[in-house]
């Protein structure tokens, strides 16, 4: 997400990437697990740069350049805009086309190979810190602090069936406040478990939903309290419109989001019905990785 804001926004990366490569986004925790055909191309591309599958290392996480039968050309994990640049061009100049046998994709890992629920909803969720970082010149601590935070919610169809009838069901509030009322603008938040759920109050009234949330982990040092206000639609039986708004105070920072402003600052999380027309809706949940049950139940 980070790198939509540097490395991704350069016009020059965006039209290599475009015309003379073929770009692929991964979560690389699934890949370098998966036991199928699409894991092992991923790992054989990984195993030639610096960050091995299996060699202990907690990620392979980077950008890869590599050509069409798996042979690596070039590694990156900076967002330096510049460096990025010299390996797409150094890479185009090292490539040689030649033929290459299709991949068979025979039978899917389907311990990290999964799509949303049948019958159920996607909706996506973007978070962007309002304000509270002090002035900087640092570009790079300038696109930390300009980051939107992006994921998807996934709805059961029970959950669907619920809201067409105007009723919000539990399990559906719960894994909104656990996954997705968190702060993802820098990096892999850390989740709240269901004891942190101090309070969740959200009711659906005439299409109108409604209500307050707070989250606090023991000690107080992270926690999250923000109004809520939403509107639902249901068009032939169907949830044609799902618009909520979280918008309130966040303390503290995860393990992975390191950097957030001092004290308590403004967060906004903006929930929006998918149309069901991109190739993201298949992107499992972060909160989901590797525990889909947990998850989703």
């Amino acid at each position: 997400m980070l790198d939509r804001e540097s490395s991704f926004s350069h016009p020059e990366i965006v039209a290599l990437l475009k015309n003379d490569f073929v770009p692929v986004a991964i979560d690389q925790a699934y890949q370098r697990r998966q036991q199928d055909a699409e894991g092992r191309f991923y790992q054989k591309i990984a195993n030639q740069g610096p960050r091995k599958v299996g060699d202990g290392g907690p990620t392979t996480q980077g950008h890869y350049i590599a050509t069409p039968d798996g042979a690596f050309l070039d590694y990156s994990n900076h967002r330096d805009p510049d460096g990025l640049l010299e390996i797409l061009r150094e890479s185009l100049e090292q490539y040689e086309p030649t033929a290459v046998a299709q991949i068979e994709a025979g039978k899917p890992d389907l311990k990290f190979a999964y799509g949303p629920p049948e019958g159920g909803l996607v909706v996506r969720v973007h978070s962007r810190i309002l304000g509270g970082y002090d002035e900087t010149d640092d570009p790079m601590k300038r696109i930390f602090q300009k980051g939107t935070g992006r994921d998807n919610f996934w709805i059961r169809k029970d959950e669907h069936e619920a809201l067409v009838r105007g009723e919000l069901f539990e399990s559906l509030i719960t894994r909104m406040a656990r996954f997705h009322f968190v702060d993802n603008t820098r990096g892999e938040p850390t989740m709240w478990e269901e004891s942190e759920i101090v309070e969740t109050d959200l009711s659906l009234e005439d299409g109108v939903l409604s209500g307050s949330i707070h989250l606090k982990i023991d000690s107080g040092k992270r926690e999250y309290r923000a109004d809520l206000l939403g509107f639902i639609d249901v068009t032939a039986g169907q949830i044609s419109r799902f618009d909520l708004l979280a918008k309130g105070f966040f303390r503290g920072e995860g393990q992975y989001t390191r950097g957030a402003p001092e004290g308590e600052f403004p967060l906004a999380i903006a929930f929006t019905l998918a149309d069901g027309s991109d190739i993201a809706d298949a992107v499992p949940p972060q909160g989901s990785r590797g525990w889909l049950d947990g998850y989703i139940r």
